[in-house]
């Protein structure tokens, strides 16, 4: 009996453990199924909150994307199509740069509810970058094209913030569905119709076409071959002279960049100086060009030939902190004058009131560098500010020469710019001369230098320097000889270096 008694109290320990036991897995079983169901809620919150923009509350990338997935199953259904619209705003780095990341979140929003407000029902609006809008919309390519004018004239109204007002201009692409290819291609191909727009100038909206991705394409494949073009040996200067107004000797001589490619032969600076702009090269090339130039002008003084050479600087160059020190490090290797070099300026970026720009000049003016303003009459210059630049010259842009013969307005407008830089005591250069007529009225307004093909085209620089060595003929026009430098010879007797 005392055995039985046993027996039972031990079932019942044991029953009371299975039962405990049991209660401790159902009760991980249960709070398991309750942290599933919870990491499921949190996901698709995640999910739902990925479909939109934290600052605009309109779609995000993953979010116009989902909404795309829905047009093009309807239009696929129903034979329908559909419009997307890529839109960026002009300079929005810009924008933000100079007032701060807070204001730019604004910016977006308030353009966010603009485009919202003139969308029609049914559309999807989306903020997929900064400053980059995805509009989806029904109808064909009339009522993107339609809808493109609207949002261009509604975003040019001034937006007014703390710190003022803002005037937006924008670059939009328009791509059709399925007219301009499937899902995978729409967005892409509105927004290359888009970049095309911004690259002349902004402000404006297109439609798509096939023969921009196959010149996307070709610039692509271009500035792969541009980035390795300076080690392959296929960049060269060309050199086109200045002349004298009064006796047509050569006094000056501007390099100008050139591209041998070895299968599509020679490439328009026209083409790639605005590929390498784009594409973070110039500064490299730029490199090159001084370097380049000062190595071919220390060749031709000590040769006896005694030009100056100008080069032109970018923009960009103009804004590099090492742009001078790199000038000066060139001169110095090859044993030349800073007074020897001109650096040739557009009037648009010598207006530039930057930091940047105005430091280069600072030091361009303290190591005595020939600083030149090139195409001058194109832009809108201070006359404070010009007085203000280390320039000593000033070129007056071929557009005022090519048409000095034929109209009235052209030779007002070139004698004013002539009178204005002999005011300012500048040297006044005349470039695309063409006629001889072109030449003597240039010489009778007073202008100081000529440039252009009435006396020679750009050659390479073992032409130049042949002719420059050569005894001058009958039939040779100026000429390149010894006799003609022999003005900038005496000039320059003091400027040869001690060592």
């Amino acid at each position: 009996m005392a055995d039985f008694q046993i027996s039972l109290e031990i079932l019942g320990i044991s029953l009371l453990c299975t039962f405990i036991a049991l209660g401790l897995l159902l009760r991980e079983r249960w709070a398991s199924r309750r942290i599933k169901a919870k990491l499921v809620t949190v996901s698709e919150e995640k999910d739902a909150l990925s479909l939109y923009d934290a600052n605009t509350g309109l779609l995000s990338r993953n979010g116009i994307e989902t909404a795309l997935r829905h047009w093009v199953d309807r239009a696929d259904a129903d034979g329908s199509a559909f419009c997307a619209l890529f839109l960026a705003i002009d300079e929005f780095k810009s924008h933000n740069q100079a007032f701060g990341q807070e204001f730019g979140d604004r910016l977006l929003k308030l353009t966010g509810q603009r485009l919202e407000a003139l969308l029609p029902e049914g559309s999807d609006l989306s903020c997929v970058n900064d400053g980059e809008f995805v509009l989806l919309l029904s109808g064909n390519s009339s009522v993107g094209l339609d809808a493109a004018r609207q949002l261009l004239r509604r975003l040019a109204e001034p937006l007014q913030h703390q710190h003022g007002s803002t005037v937006l201009t924008c670059s939009m692409g328009v791509a059709v569905y399925p007219e301009h290819g499937a899902r995978s291609r729409l967005l892409v191909n509105a927004s290359i119709a888009a970049r095309l727009v911004s690259r002349q100038g902004g402000g404006d909206y297109c439609l798509y076409d096939p023969q921009m991705s196959a010149d996307l394409r070709e610039q692509t494949l271009l500035v792969a071959d541009l980035r390795q073009a300076i080690d392959k040996g296929q960049l060269e200067l060309y050199f086109q002279p200045k002349v004298d107004a009064k006796t047509l000797h050569i006094t000056a001589a501007e390099a100008l960049l050139r591209w041998h490619h070895p299968e599509r032969g020679y490439v328009s600076p026209a083409v790639f100086i605005p590929l390498a702009e784009r594409n973070g090269l110039i500064g490299a090339i730029g490199n090159w060009v001084i370097d380049e130039a000062c190595r071919v002008a220390g060749h031709w003084r000590a040769l006896g030939l005694r030009m100056r050479v100008a080069v032109n600087i970018s923009g960009y160059q103009m804004r590099q902190d090492d742009l001078v020190p790199r000038i000066e490090a060139a001169l110095t290797r090859h044993q030349l004058q800073p007074a020897r070099f001109t650096c040739e300026i557009t009037e648009s970026v010598a207006m530039e009131d930057t930091k940047g720009t105005q430091r280069a000049f600072d030091q361009m003016r303290a190591m005595g560098l020939h600083v030149s303003i090139d195409d001058f009459g194109t832009g809108y210059s201070s006359l404070a500010t010009l007085r203000s630049l280390p320039a000593s010259e000033l070129k007056v842009d071929r557009a005022f020469v090519s048409d000095l013969a034929e109209s009235e307005d052209a030779r007002s407008i070139a004698a004013s710019i002539i009178g204005l830089a002999k005011a300012l005591n500048f040297k006044v250069v005349a470039e695309g001369v063409e006629t001889q007529q072109q030449c003597d009225l240039l010489m009778r307004m007073g202008c100081d230098e000529l440039q252009g093909y009435l006396f020679s085209r750009p050659i390479p620089a073992a032409e130049m320097e042949r002719l420059a060595l050569a005894e001058p003929s009958e039939h040779s026009g100026p000429g390149f000889s010894d006799s003609l430098f022999n003005a900038t010879v005496v000039a320059d007797l003091n400027d040869l270096p001690s060592r």
